[in-house]
């Protein structure tokens, strides 16, 4: 059967869109969607999304795998572009807020009039059981805590935004090689479930450059989740304000880590690219 997408990008992360609204499982196996991911011989992205329909009185669920396959919890580029892609099929019947379910939780999207995505990522996770890693006790955090990647000591803090984050600052963040470093993070055995990895240089207090190795998917231009972690992270270590502009290689997103409620909000841009069908 033909099976109409969409491709949409957020900052340069880009994903295949699949109205799946008629069945409550993805119909695609992952190994179809490590197909479709290729650069080469598929449609290429770092990942594929589904909207199926929502579960506990949400209106949507989002389903997404990684590239090479994975199944993360959430995505915050991801999600951007899915409440885009849902106002599109809606059309004229489209709302500006959605709740949408996810493997992380009920995340909630809100498309702005000036055609940015606003979105209510939830508190951040903080304990090492949460996260999950072994650099603290279960019931501790992980700040500016020591470990040995690639031959080198690094200072991590770590983060769940309901998937794993490490992050770490650095004094140039071009300077990294990421696709060396990004791999021996990913595959730490202090992570079990392995992690994203974000790397920040501080402009500013509220301004911070940022490149990610995401797990599951590489070097990527921007990872929504990870700007939230990486903003998180900064409060903790007293480098970052609570309102933070996130510059990655393929733009720039707006964090608030809000104080009295202790909720993340991202604010970024989503883009359809183009629609097709695929067909065996």
């Amino acid at each position: 059967m033909p099976i109409e997408f969409a491709k949409y990008h957020g900052l340069g992360n880009d994903f295949i869109l699949i109205d799946n609204r008629h069945s409550s499982e993805p119909v695609l196996t992952p190994e179809q969607a490590v197909d479709l991911c290729d650069r080469h011989f598929g449609i290429g992205a770092d990942g594929v999304i589904f909207a199926l329909p929502g579960q506990n009185d949400t209106d949507y669920t989002m389903r997404i795998f990684n590239s090479d396959g994975s199944e993360p919890e959430m995505c915050g580029n991801g999600i951007r572009c899915l409440a885009k892609f849902i106002a599109d099929l809606e059309g004229s019947e489209a709302k500006t807020q959605y709740r949408i379910h996810t493997l992380a939780g009920v995340i909630t999207p809100e498309l702005r009039s000036d055609g940015q995505v606003k979105v209510d990522m939830g508190v951040p996770r903080l304990l090492a059981a949460e996260i999950p890693t072994t650099l603290a006790a279960p019931d501790a955090k992980v700040i500016d805590v020591p470990i040995e990647v690639a031959d080198k000591s690094w200072s991590v803090t770590c983060v769940s935004m309901g998937n794993p984050h490490c992050i770490t600052f650095v004094e140039d963040v071009s300077a990294v090689a990421l696709e060396t470093v990004g791999p021996q993070f990913e595959h730490n055995k202090a992570f079990p479930q392995r992690t994203n990895t974000e790397f920040i240089q501080v402009v500013r207090s509220d301004y911070v450059k940022m490149r990610v190795w995401e797990r599951g998917a590489g070097v990527t231009l921007a990872c929504g989740t990870g700007a939230c972690a990486a903003v998180v992270a900064g409060v903790l270590v007293g480098k970052c304000d609570r309102v933070t502009a996130v510059e990655l290689p393929g733009g720039v997103l707006e964090i608030e880590w809000a104080e009295v409620s202790g909720r993340i909000y991202m604010t970024g841009p989503a883009q359809r690219v183009f629609t097709g069908c695929m067909s065996d």
